[in-house]
């Protein structure tokens, strides 16, 4: 069973319930991929969604990624991409899939400049971060276009534009 907690650090904008947003984005997301199933695994699925502020983003990127400036949204996955196949049928009582941690103000700025909401937004970087947790990235031509098109499906499900349309 998949279950995410969402732990608001900072006040986010907009009158949202932002723990069903969360889950809702994260679990639209992982339908799409190839571990769908984690959603009603036996074991406990858990992932952690933090709302936070760019200062605790920025450090966080500086510590865990050498990256010495803001960003949007981190994911930490704990567990390997290799193991994930294995994760349906574990005894364990709960598998942490991992956390995904969004920064306010760079969410808020980056919402204004496209035109959209911060929920929407927010909503993007949150199935952005959970393709993270399953081993989805962007590190390349074909593995960004493999992620943007599951982006793109999963909003278009939950209701919001494509983000990547401006781009193409």
């Amino acid at each position: 069973m998949l279950s995410v907690e969402t732990h608001e650090a900072s006040p986010w904008p907009d009158a949202l319930d932002w723990e069903a947003r969360a889950a809702e984005a994260a679990a639209t997301a992982l339908a799409l991929t190839p571990w769908a199933e984690l959603a009603n695994a036996a074991p406990l699925v858990e992932i952690a969604v933090r709302l936070t502020d760019d200062a605790e983003v920025h450090a966080l990127n500086r510590d865990f990624r050498g990256r010495d400036k803001p960003t949007n949204v981190l994911s930490f996955p704990q567990v390997q991409a290799d193991l994930l196949d294995t994760l349906s049928n574990s005894d364990d009582g709960e598998i942490l899939l991992g956390d995904i941690v969004l920064a306010r103000g760079t969410c808020v700025r980056e919402a204004e400049e496209k035109g959209i909401s911060i929920a929407d937004h927010a909503t993007h970087l949150i199935v952005h971060g959970t393709l993270h947790l399953v081993g989805y990235d962007h590190m390349d031509d074909p593995s960004a276009q493999a992620m943007e098109a599951l982006e793109v499906k999963a909003l278009a499900s939950l209701g919001i534009a494509n983000p990547y349309a401006d781009q193409d």
